[in-house]
């Protein structure tokens, strides 16, 4: 085997050594997070795309030269078999295409367990996301569940004390109401009272001024009869002189 199919046989072992490592079920897929999210693999990331598309294209150019060299093989093969007169070159022959086969086949599985590999890598980083979302969700879910469960029994809570608040305002509003009733009581009596005696009131004031008048005639009367009097006085007294 020469260098080149050497390196690819090895490249191949290890990327089927990589996903059984990926695929083990007692590491989770979190692990594999943490693993992928050190400093180095984050130096890494800015050459990983060009490295790969580069593998891919080295894979693709060794898979297509064994498939040229199996062809190759494959006819000569047709051509020297229809002859027995060559053994030894009919035995290279397969020897040539046995390794052609072989070299075919390592390419063909490397390139198809590279894309394998970068796929199983980004279902992993998907699948460790898509679980600690799912985390940070089941715990908002059981926080919303013990809010929503305080905020019942507070609304509960609330209910029987607007309950016993309304019972407690119903008696309350029964006293006042008696109260407010005998108060008007009282402001009727209170205002027959004052009114009988406004009434009154206005009766002796009628009575006085009655009376007041008739003082005022009588006094008059009687300052009328003292100038008269005055008046008589006056005239004996000049008389008798």
């Amino acid at each position: 085997m020469t260098l080149q199919w050497a390196a690819v046989a090895t490249f191949l072992y290890t990327e089927i050594g990589l996903i059984l490592i990926f695929c083990l079920p007692f590491i989770p897929p979190q692990r594999w997070q943490k693993i992928f999210s050190f400093s180095v693999w984050g130096k890494i990331a800015t050459f990983w795309n060009k490295a790969f598309l580069t593998i891919i294209v080295l894979l693709i150019v060794l898979f297509l030269d064994a498939v040229r060299e199996v062809r190759k093989y494959s006819s000569t093969h047709a051509i020297e078999s229809s002859s027995a007169s060559r053994p030894a070159a009919y035995e290279h022959t397969q020897m040539k295409l046995f390794r052609s086969q072989r070299n075919l086949y390592i390419t063909g599985f490397s390139l198809f367990f590279w894309l394998v590999l970068r796929r199983l890598v980004t279902l992993i980083t998907q699948l460790a996301k898509e679980l600690s979302n799912k985390g940070v969700l089941k715990v908002q879910a059981e926080n919303t569940n013990q809010a929503a469960k305080k905020f019942m029994e507070e609304n509960e809570r609330l209910k029987r004390l607007l309950k016993n608040h309304g019972k407690e305002e119903e008696h309350i509003l029964e006293a006042e109401n008696k109260k407010l009733a005998e108060d008007k009581e009282k402001l009727e009596t209170e205002l027959k009272k004052a009114s009988d005696a406004l009434s009154k009131a206005q009766n002796d004031m009628t009575v006085m001024k009655m009376q007041s008048e008739r003082l005022s005639k009588e006094y008059d009367r009687l300052l009328k009869e003292h100038s008269e009097l005055q008046d008589r006085a006056g005239k004996g007294n000049k008389k008798g002189l």
